[in-house]
């Protein structure tokens, strides 16, 4: 499969790029270059990822932007995870992979990472495209840092791009434990019921209090016609999360006493 996407983007990204800024172009190459330790060989890759599809209005050139090596870099992220967490992870069950999995490569991971090797410091973007608040450009940089795997993995192969995924982002995270820390309470409690042969949780608003642009939910969360757990947020979802937190401190605790 991968050599199949390989084919199909060599095909097709090795327009010339001529008119983008000189000196931003060179600080991309160095930087890759100090990312990996090594020089890139075929610089449009670097240069395509990072480009966001906004600054194609400002030139005339007929290039692509780095949604496609976005594509192929989610994809290639997806399996150096998955490698990695089959091989050192032995004895762990499905689930827990999949769930580390999805710690590790989730849009808030790769935002985190992205901003923290700096690398909206060298998008190709329309300022104007970006909202006034930071959450429009961290979408944009985590789309980058999945464009500039499949650029290392275009460029220097799946071995380099192993090796910058591993050091960059899965390393930092296993340190930190954050592959240990689940928050889908939701998901938690859902497995604690089966587990224990109980009906699958209920949940109930309570109240909404507030203005319509406002909003408070409180909401309950029942097990076996119990009341478990009750939380409150701003709107479903979170106070669904809340009450299924607190749940799970209750039946957890009266299960051990």
């Amino acid at each position: 499969m991968l050599k199949k996407l390989f084919s199909f983007f060599r095909k097709n990204d090795l327009n010339v790029i001529s008119e983008f800024d000189i000196e931003q172009k060179r600080r991309i190459l160095k930087k890759i270059e100090t990312l990996l330790n090594i020089p890139p060989k075929n610089e449009i890759y670097y240069i395509k990822a990072f480009t966001h599809r906004s600054y194609l209005e400002k030139i005339k050139e007929d290039i692509k932007s780095n949604e496609r090596l976005e594509f192929l870099g989610d994809s290639i992220l997806g399996k150096i995870v998955a490698d990695y967490l089959f091989k050192n992870y032995p004895n762990k069950k499905e689930g827990f992979l999949t769930k580390a999995r999805s710690h590790l490569v989730n849009k808030h991971s790769l935002e985190n990472i992205a901003f923290s090797l700096n690398l909206h410091e060298y998008l190709f973007i329309n300022n104007r495209y970006l909202a006034s608040d930071k959450k429009s450009l961290a979408n944009v940089v985590a789309d980058c840092l999945e464009a500039v795997i499949g650029a290392i993995y275009m460029d220097l192969g799946e071995e380099v791009a192993s090796k910058f995924v591993t050091k960059y982002i899965i390393e930092p995270q296993v340190k930190s434990g954050r592959i240990n820390y689940d928050k889908n309470y939701k998901g938690q409690l859902l497995e604690y019921a089966h587990a224990n042969n109980l009906e699958q949780p209920v949940y109930k608003i309570l109240e909404q209090t507030g203005p319509q642009h406002d909003k408070i939910y409180l909401i309950e969360v029942s097990l076996n016609n119990t009341i478990n757990g009750v939380g409150k947020g701003p709107n479903k979802k979170i106070a669904e999360q809340k009450a299924a937190k607190n749940a799970l401190k209750a039946v957890k605790v009266s299960h051990h006493e």
